[in-house]
């Protein structure tokens, strides 16, 4: 059963492929906000993962986020989830993410609890 409160933290480091230029969302060698915005997500999802039953995954469905401070190539990024509210299958995050100390984004992101192999039959 998930609960509020459950969280994971996930890193990586700023390198050419996950830049704004590489990515097509601007054109500088910094951190892209989709870059940002998947690893907010992915700490989400990790942060519920193993809760889950069997078969069952969870997709993002809303992110609200702001992208406040660029970061360069070799920065480590760490960002942060925590699942805030549960609404039968609805859950919602607190998200944010990090360069060092200094807070580059923050939001909430909305993903819901779905089995696999349905979602997968509806494509």
């Amino acid at each position: 059963m998930l609960e509020k409160g459950l969280k994971h933290s996930t890193v990586m480091r700023v390198t050419e492929g996950n830049t704004a230029d590489y990515i097509g969302s601007g054109d500088m060698a910094v951190l892209a906000t989709p870059a940002m915005v998947a690893l907010m997500e992915n700490a989400a999802m990790l942060a519920v993962a193993l809760k889950l039953d069997d078969g069952e995954t969870t997709v993002g469905s809303m992110i609200s986020t702001s992208h406040l401070k660029p970061s360069k190539i070799g920065a480590t990024i760490l960002a942060n989830a925590e699942l805030t509210e549960v609404d039968g299958r609805k859950l919602t995050f607190k998200i944010s993410a990090y360069d060092g100390d200094t807070l580059i984004g923050e939001g909430e992101h909305i993903r819901y609890i779905v089995n696999r192999e349905k979602f997968l039959s509806k494509l």
